[in-house]
């Protein structure tokens, strides 16, 4: 049966590229957010087609012909403008912030509304259009960067300044799946893994259909651990602060360095990775970044939530017992759960090595989404590309699912659609705990 499998994908490979590119294309350019139906029409398809290929590629020729399918669909999504998210406009806010010599961390964007505070391009329309206008930005500076060089070059057009952006993305997914490929063979794993990742729906459309910095993030993340690999602790240390200066998650694996590198060599890493990371956010640092910064993040664990499992279920237990929403206490004690676990995996894992570090980061980051209140599809982004490199496959299930939550932007108002979430979660911590016990990540 595999080897008919197999020889169809051969056989109908032209035919079956037309048909992924033509569904992410179509995904990528037509729907808009609250068209739940179209998406879904495209996205399911695409996913299964996705999964059937990605499973029965078989030689590296196929496995390089699908790669640069993969890399084609995201030169094509460079064009898009993307229609599922708004996140656009806060970065052209950031940016054009950024170009008029101001920083974008110290004042909420109603402040430039005003007449003596105004700045060129910081209009009325652009404003009308940030999803979240009361909030400070939480952009680390790499994205900023990419912000203010993307307005630049771009003129006041919203179109050119996605275009100018994703340009930096696609260079980084490009460089990502080179990366995966190097690591696959360093650790002699089946090169047929890195289209679960080049070809991830899911990472094609909120990366460079959406404009989603986690690309970014990936990217340096995987170039560290390349890095590691080769024992060059300098450059795997850099490319972590980049990381680090993308988003902030990576911050939460370094603790796990420990027994894999030791006290003096993770007090190196450490130490280059954290001057990266001052350098990278030295010219935006001042008292009132720190305390904006800082208050951002707050809010994220106290008050946002969205697709989220665990607290979901104590919401639903809690709120009518209390008489009100227990998200105040509940996110500050979820996050030092995280902390505990990092702990556990840092001190009393077994067999710890650079090889395995992946396996590792896999299940701190899945202890970390299990117990977040705000769960977005492209924050699946980093347990796809950990997943490559473990036997575990259950991101990959989560990443097919969890876009069925563009249900909740179906209706003139947004509202979230808990029986969606419900199944999500059923199916993908029952397979989640099938994987489990099949590789017994923890020992018999």
């Amino acid at each position: 049966m595999e080897a008919t499998s197999n020889s169809l994908l051969h056989r109908a490979r032209f035919i079956l590229a037309i048909l992924f590119i033509g569904l992410a294309t179509g995904l990528g350019y037509f729907p808009a957010q609250s068209d739940f139906g179209f998406i879904a029409g495209l996205f399911i398809p695409l996913f299964f087609l996705y999964v059937f290929i990605s499973k029965e590629a078989g030689s590296k020729a196929q496995v390089m012909f699908w790669v640069g399918v993969g890399i084609l669909v995201r030169f094509i999504l460079l064009f898009a403008f993307p229609n599922l998210s708004d996140d656009i406009y806060r970065f052209i806010w950031d940016g054009r912030l950024i170009v008029e010599g101001a920083n974008p961390f110290e004042q909420l964007p109603g402040y430039y509304l005003r007449a003596e505070n105004s700045l060129p391009g910081l209009d009325q329309a652009l404003y009308d259009e940030l999803n979240s206008p009361d909030y400070f930005t939480i952009y680390p500076p790499v994205a900023q960067t990419v912000f203010a060089g993307a307005v630049s070059i771009s003129g006041d057009s919203f179109y050119l300044s996605s275009v100018a952006m994703k340009v930096f993305l696609l260079a980084c997914e490009i460089g990502a799946i080179m990366f995966i490929l190097r690591i696959l063979q360093h650790l002699s794993l089946p090169m047929k893994n890195v289209l679960w990742y080049a070809l991830n729906p899911l990472i094609i459309i909120e990366v460079m259909g959406n404009l989603h910095f986690e690309g970014a993030m990936v990217f340096f993340f995987l170039m560290s651990f390349y890095f590691l690999l080769r024992s060059k602790l300098g450059i795997a240390a850099f490319a972590m602060g980049l990381s680090i200066a993308s988003k902030l998650l990576p911050l939460m694996f370094l603790p796990s360095l420990l027994n894999r590198l030791g006290f003096k060599k993770l007090f190196l890493y450490g130490l280059l990775t954290g001057a990266t990371v001052v350098l990278l956010f030295l010219p935006l640092v001042s008292e009132t970044f720190i305390n904006n910064f800082a208050n951002s993040l707050d809010l994220y664990f106290r008050k946002f939530e969205f697709n989220a499992s665990i607290f979901y279920a104590i919401r639903a237990i809690g709120e009518p017992l209390l008489g009100w929403n227990p998200i105040q206490f509940v996110g500050p004690i979820f996050s030092l759960l995280s902390v505990a676990y990092i702990g556990i995996e840092t001190f009393f894992r077994k067999n710890q090595s650079i090889e395995n570090w992946m396996t590792t980061t896999l299940f701190i980051f899945t202890f970390y989404l299990c117990f977040a209140l705000t769960i977005h599809p492209w924050y699946l982004s980093l347990p796809i590309v950990m997943c490559l490199f473990t036997p575990y496959r259950y991101p990959i299930l989560w990443s097919g699912l969890i876009m069925m939550t563009y249900v909740n932007y179906a209706g003139t108002e947004y509202e979230e659609n808990l029986w969606v979430v419900l199944i999500e979660y059923l199916a993908v911590f029952g397979f989640m705990i099938w994987e489990f016990r099949r590789y017994r990540p923890w020992g018999k």
